[in-house]
């Protein structure tokens, strides 16, 4: 069976979290869609050296691991400009909730959408974030919070998998807000996620995890506790918005139960990283949540770094608390306002972005007998992809072995 066998090239291999794993001249072997060998140019053993393989020299560029969104809602209808701009005005994300706004906004817009306006929209999005080496999305449904809608989210989400060179992982996120028809009863709300909601969407094949809003405006932890129960009765995976706006300790809870991540948790407690630490659970820094809301609070840095829980960081691409499109530009925002080092950027959309949705045996790192998901930058050191603002240096990205460019040779000039 022929090879693809990429040459000359700066690998960044991302297998662990403290260091770029660099390799210079190096070479990558790929064969049927997997790593099968990497390293120094003039250790490549002959068998790989035949002249019917194809064969691309990198000419020095740099090449990492496919880039992970972890944690998005890219499928939903409308926006929320006008939000923005009371934000802009004094009122809060809190007041803006409570008078029918923010996610119950979405919500509206996404039920009166039908799925091919969905997904016309999310295809745009989806394709702006490919653009940029994103080799693997998390598609949050949520906006929808009845049967129908939340099936027909992720039946978008399904139907952009399809029709993408990406691979796409649908989480169910029916605990996300109280819709107006349960007229703000939240306990009776979470009983129909638990006995309706979740077994419908599971019984359609479209939810690969679970996750949960638990904050003040949203749902609280023992309500969430029945949401996971019910989640893990059915095998599924599980992962929080926690401590975003207020610390209630729903981060701990899941983490105790062996969530796959925590995310936001800008007032998780320094101790409680520890938890974290010995559940494997990831934390996803958003900062672009952070950076819409004007919020100051920052998530515990240095307490996630001396508990070595993994750091991830994510778009939060949604059209209310993070309007952000660009992973590139994430990697910058969690530079300058979490001070995240450009190596723990970077480990942050691969090694453990792929930790926060339980595929780091798969992807998320340049290692033999994973897959070939990988992206080749016309720069010569990694750092610069977190350094620059607006840039993009994205040349050409290969997923499961197979070039995006209509599986032809890219042109890296």
């Amino acid at each position: 069976m022929p090879y693809r066998l990429l040459t000359n090239a700066t690998l960044a291999t991302m297998q662990d979290s403290t260091s770029y794993g660099l390799i210079p001249s190096a070479s990558l072997v790929v064969e049927s869609g997997n790593i099968a060998w990497l390293g120094p140019d003039q250790q490549l053993p002959g068998r790989f050296k035949i002249s019917d393989n194809e064969s691309i020299n990198c000419q020095g560029q740099l090449v990492t691991p496919g880039l992970i969104d972890c944690h998005t809602h890219l499928v939903y209808g409308g926006n929320r400009a006008v939000e923005f701009e009371m934000r802009l005005e004094g009122a809060s994300y809190q007041q803006i909730a409570r008078a029918g706004g923010g996610i119950n906004s979405t919500v509206r817009h996404t039920r009166d959408a039908n799925e091919q306006e969905l997904f016309d929209k999310a295809a745009d999005r989806l394709h702006g974030l490919m653009t940029e080496g994103v080799t693997t999305v998390e598609i949050k449904s949520g906006y929808g919070l009845d049967i129908e809608n939340e099936i027909k989210m992720l039946k978008v989400a399904q139907k952009l998998a399809d029709q993408n060179p990406i691979r796409v992982k649908k989480t169910f996120l029916g605990a996300h807000a109280l819709p107006p028809e349960f007229k703000a009863d939240k306990d009776r709300y979470i009983d129909y996620v638990c006995d309706q909601m979740l077994p419908a969407v599971v019984e359609a094949g479209l939810v690969d995890a679970v996750d949960g809003f638990c904050e003040g405006i949203a749902f609280s932890v023992e309500q969430m506790e029945k949401v996971f129960d019910k989640a893990q009765a059915l095998n599924l995976p599980i992962k929080l918005h926690a401590e975003q706006l207020s610390h209630l300790g729903g981060a701990a809870m899941a983490a105790m139960r062996g969530a796959l991540s925590v995310d936001h948790v800008e007032y998780l407690k320094s101790q409680e990283a520890r938890i974290l630490a010995d559940n494997n659970t990831a934390a996803v820094l958003l900062p672009g949540a952070f950076y819409t809301l004007r919020e100051t609070q920052l998530p515990p840095v240095q307490a996630l770094r001396r508990n070595n829980v993994p750091i991830a960081i994510a778009t939060d691409l949604n059209p209310g608390s993070s309007p952000l499109h660009s992973l590139l530009l994430t990697m910058n925002m969690a530079c300058t306002l979490f001070s995240l080092t450009p190596v723990e950027a970077l480990a942050g959309v691969t090694i453990n972005a792929a930790k926060a949705l339980g595929l780091d045996h798969q992807i998320g790192s340049l290692e033999v007998g994973k897959s070939a998901d990988l992206v080749i930058w016309g720069v010569d050191h990694p750092a610069v992809l977190s350094y620059e603002i607006g840039s993009n240096h994205c040349k050409s990205v290969m997923i499961k072995g197979q070039w995006r460019e209509n599986n032809h040779q890219p042109i890296l000039n």
